[in-house]
Formats: structure tokens, C-alpha cells, sequence
């Protein structure tokens, strides 16, 4: 199969601006997480590159996604400090400064205080609660659910017409969660399709945006 060809904004055109300065509780959690290494500013030009080894760009600006692994850092500290339970039991995925939260949790409360905690960040624009209530999930359910994502992964990086890049991608209970920004619909159709086709997959729920969305932040 040919490349396809670049959609949306080259490498070229993305200007060098330095990492933007967190607060100390962010930068703590950036630490104890590991979530932006030394060369993360340069990963975050750099994009993904596929097996053909032609890069790809995101479809958030640099800024964008520097914002997105500082929300992302104090997120971690704010379940950190808040309920360990929550921190371990809670994940979530940050595009654009909009928050989806996953997992499960045994009781209604505990969803409702993950949503309390998640609007504590700094730069958040929106929270989407998918949280379960369920004491019903072990270690088999969750190695299933983790060999659903990486399935889905997969399927999304050799598809030509689906810049994968965008995509955030988790699994709970057989319930595949997608985030992210979709070129068209088209794009968006045929993510869809990949996760409907998976053994195991209960249903499908998606959060992801058109690239052409007028809600989405205006980047200089």
C-alpha cells in the first residue's frame, strides 16, 4: 500500500518554542510519574513515526500538547494526594486541555470525587466522567481489556487512511473508550469499525473531535 499522503500542518511548520514552566506540584508529579522525559519537547515535534518511517504531525499545536502532559502531571499529584485508591483505580487521557476519565470504582461517590478532583487542574476545559461503578473486574478482565487496546493500536497504525497519532485509545470492562481528533468522518468511521471488530469489544464509545471543530482552542 502506498504512503498516504500528510494531512493537516508539516514538522517544518511547527515553530521551536521551549517547554513552558510548571508549578512546583506539577513538576513534582511530572518526576514521580515519568511523564515528560528530557527529549519530551523533541518527541512532541517529532510526532510518530510509522513502520515506512515517514513521520506524521499531530493535530495539536507544540504548546498544546506541552499543556496537556502539565495537566496530565498535576492530575497525578492532585489523585496522588487526594486518595490513593482513586490513583490507582482512575486513569485518564488529556487532547486539547479536555479530560476523559477512566476505570472503575466500587461505589458512586468515588466517581463523583474523581470528577471533583479532575476539574481541580489548572487549563482543564472539559471532564468527560467514564468511570464504572463495578466491584466485579479482576486480573483477567483487565489483561483482556489491555490486549483489546494494544489490538486496536495496532490495527490503527497500519491503516493508511487513519493517522493514529490522534487517537487515545483505553479499554475497561470490554468497553473501548476513544479520544482524540479525527481528520473527517470518514477517518472516524473507520476507527470505529476497527474497534467494533475486535473479539471481546462490548461497545464502543467515542469522545473525539473533527480536526475542523469550532470548539476546539485556537492556537496562535
Amino acid at each position: 500500500m502506498a504512503p498516504r499522503p500528510q494531512r493537516g500542518r508539516s514538522l517544518t511548520a511547527l515553530a521551536w518554542r521551549p517547554c513552558r514552566k510548571v508549578g512546583p506540584a506539577a513538576a513534582l508529579a511530572l518526576l514521580l510519574a515519568g511523564s515528560l522525559s528530557l527529549s519530551a519537547c523533541t518527541e512532541l515535534i517529532v510526532g510518530a513515526v510509522a513502520t515506512t518511517g515517514i513521520a506524521v504531525a499531530e493535530e495539536r499545536s507544540v504548546g498544546d500538547a506541552v499543556d496537556d502532559l502539565t495537566i496530565r502531571a498535576e492530575l497525578n499529584h492532585l489523585f496522588f494526594q487526594d486518595n490513593f485508591e482513586l490513583y490507582r483505580d482512575v486513569s485518564y487521557s488529556v487532547i486539547e486541555g479536555r479530560v476523559l476519565l477512566k476505570g472503575t470504582v466500587t461505589t458512586p461517590d468515588d466517581r463523583v470525587r474523581a470528577l471533583r478532583i479532575a476539574w481541580q487542574a489548572a487549563g482543564v476545559r472539559e471532564v468527560i466522567n467514564e468511570i464504572q461503578v463495578t466491584d466485579d473486574t479482576g486480573i483477567l478482565d483487565y489483561a483482556r481489556d489491555t490486549w483489546i487496546s494494544a489490538q486496536l493500536k495496532g490495527k490503527l497504525l497500519v491503516d493508511g487512511d487513519v493517522l493514529s497519532i490522534n487517537y487515545s485509545i483505553e479499554t475497561v470492562n470490554g468497553t473501548v473508550y476513544l479520544l482524540g481528533i479525527a481528520q473527517d468522518e470518514a477517518e472516524l468511521a473507520r476507527v470505529t469499525e476497527h474497534a467494533r471488530s475486535i473479539e471481546d469489544v462490548k461497545r464502543v464509545v467515542s469522545h473525539v473531535v473533527l480536526k475542523d471543530d469550532r470548539h476546539r482552542p485556537v492556537t496562535p
